[in-house]
């Protein structure tokens, strides 16, 4: 009998093959508008942790000054506050002081606006950088505060156009620098190109670029499996004994801990996602109503078919069934074209916006379900209508 209503139910849509095809529309487009949302979101998630990750592995990075301050109103760090970072807190796998400058970097007739900093051997550790081409800074060029550089992808390949690099003297400003290193491309991180930089030893950067011997941010990388929260608590308390910071008055710097900022940033996006995705879900409704309305239609045009059908004995419930697998069969249709459209949709998006792709199983299997409940539940008033039909009544409706 299922079998009947499903063919019968196949013969009606291919003989109004562009009203099915209208009606199925808002299905289709409420499918795909849900599963895009919710995929394209989850790959923005994802992007968002990686960038986050890509600063370095459960970090906390410390600066001078008020958040959103500039540092320089405020008492800078120094190398000793550094060591007693290392010295005083536990579970550290790395503390990194490091001071930045803006300068301009000249190479032949070639320059370039870019970032120089100042570092530590616990720089590179601290912050997951990884030195693609050359070699990292020696002990005794860090010490004696030689003028050589490791550059990143960004300058490198402003500068010498992705050619060889190492062995070549650079200028910042006024002094001459040996690159001895290329970085490893890490990308955008928060609108800013992690590649644009340039390292040199700190000693360097404190005497010949900033004069001084201040410290603009401490990078402290905790170990694998340990609570970065109970890490920040010690180091702000160290941080404000060593300031002089009485109990009743604010710190005068600021502790950015990167698993913070990627639950905030996750929530977020999961939450627009999750708004989004119920926002295009009201399509689903539309498309649900649309269903009914064709029905409704096509009871009414075929009423003589129905009576011819219970006058020679159909039962209600064939009738019944009949125009509910209808209704089924045109919103599961909807709902799977959905579901190919959004995939290909998605895949093209990701690409574009260059966020990764990642399919949730789960939602395309609510897909399904949806499709085929908007079927049953927007079907089935003009399927009990057509049931209810009195076969007389029904044979003299012209």
């Amino acid at each position: 009998m299922i079998w009947n209503a499903l063919l019968l139910a196949l013969r009606e849509i291919r003989r109004n093959l562009l009203r099915s095809a209208l009606t199925t529309l808002g299905i289709i487009i409420g499918i795909a508008a849900v599963i895009i949302m919710v995929t394209v979101g989850n790959g923005v998630t994802a992007k968002v942790g990686e960038q986050i990750s890509s600063l370095g592995s459960n970090l906390l990075m410390i600066r001078a000054g008020g958040r959103g301050l500039s540092g320089t109103a405020v008492k800078p760090f120094s190398l000793d506050d550094a060591k007693a970072i290392s010295q005083q807190i536990s579970h550290l796998n790395a503390v990194a002081p490091s001071a930045s400058k803006s300068t301009t970097a000249i190479f032949g007739n070639k320059n370039w606006s870019t970032t120089i900093t100042g570092i530590t051997e616990a720089y590179i550790v601290a912050t997951n950088w990884v030195i693609g081409d050359g070699r990292d800074f020696s002990p005794s060029e860090l010490r004696s505060g030689a003028m050589s550089c490791i550059i990143g992808n960004t300058v490198w390949r402003e500068l010498f156009e992705e050619q060889a690099a190492l062995g070549s003297k650079i200028r910042l400003n006024s002094l001459s620098c040996t690159v001895v290193g290329i970085l490893k491309a890490k990308g955008q991180a928060f609108g800013r190109d992690q590649d644009d930089t340039i390292l040199i030893p700190l000693r360097s950067f404190q005497r010949r670029i900033a004069g001084n011997q201040d410290v603009s941010m401490i990078s402290v990388s905790v170990d694998d499996g340990f609570a970065t929260e109970k890490v920040q608590k010690q180091t702000q308390q160290l941080l404000r004994d060593r300031r002089h910071i009485a109990g009743n008055e604010d710190d005068d710097f600021f502790i950015l801990d990167t698993k913070e900022i990627t639950a905030t940033l996750t929530g977020t996006t999961k939450i627009l996602t999750s708004l989004l995705g119920a926002v295009a879900a009201i399509s689903l409704l539309v498309g649900g109503i649309g269903i009914m309305n064709i029905m409704l239609v096509s009871v009414t045009e075929r009423t003589r078919e129905i009576g011819t059908r219970l006058a020679i004995g159909a039962l209600e419930r064939e009738v019944l069934l009949q125009f509910l697998v209808e209704a089924m069969v045109l919103s599961c249709l909807g709902g799977f074209l959905g579901i190919v459209l959004a995939v290909i949709s998605s895949i093209i998006i990701s690409k574009v916006i260059e966020v990764p792709f990642i399919l949730d199983v789960g939602i395309i299997l609510v897909a399904c379900a949806f499709s085929a409940a908007v079927g049953i539940v927007f079907g089935y008033f003009p399927a009990r209508r057509a049931a209810q039909l009195d076969p007389i009544e029904a044979l003299r409706h012209e």
